[in-house]
């Protein structure tokens, strides 16, 4: 039992977000539930940052419609420029990378952001959306970065 207890405190310390930092807080009801706000930086990108939004439900929300380890899938994104953009080495193809992840349930379902890059446009695309092992998530929010005009580094050369 204490081996169970262990890990079940463990949990939240292991989905906590690696490279998310909390910017704010919004309480909308009485009953504890929060909009939760995150600022991500790409691994592989300097100079942008994203922001994220979510819902966390309260201890009385949970209890009182069940369906206690987990929070919604709602999820919002914003990207923009807040520095020099330096592109390190980014995967190019259509389905581009993973660059952030975080648990939103007890053990299934996580938070995503993707990043691609669309060559046509010379945008970097960053799509926010929920992974779960089944009935998967139609729920997604969408952000660009254009890089069109813009003095950016690429380690790699800027692809042609």
């Amino acid at each position: 039992m204490n081996r169970l207890a262990a890990a079940l405190f463990a949990l939240p310390i292991l989905c906590a977000p690696a490279l998310a930092e909390k910017v704010g807080e919004v309480g909308v009801d009485w009953f504890g539930n929060d909009i939760i706000i995150e600022a991500i930086t790409d691994p592989e990108v300097s100079g942008v940052t994203c922001h994220i939004s979510y819902f966390e439900r309260g201890i009385i929300d949970r209890l009182q419609k069940g369906n206690w380890f987990e929070d919604p899938s709602n999820t919002s994104i914003a990207c923009r420029q807040t520095g020099p953009i330096s592109i390190g080495d980014i995967d190019l193809s259509k389905d581009g990378e993973e660059v952030f992840n975080q648990g939103i349930s007890l053990i299934w379902k996580q938070q995503v952001v993707n990043r691609i890059y669309d060559k046509k446009n010379d945008t970097l695309i960053y799509l926010s959306h929920t992974r779960q092992v089944q009935d998967g998530s139609a729920k997604m929010a969408i952000s660009t970065v254009p890089l069109y005009g813009q003095d950016v580094t690429w380690a790699k050369g800027k692809p042609q």
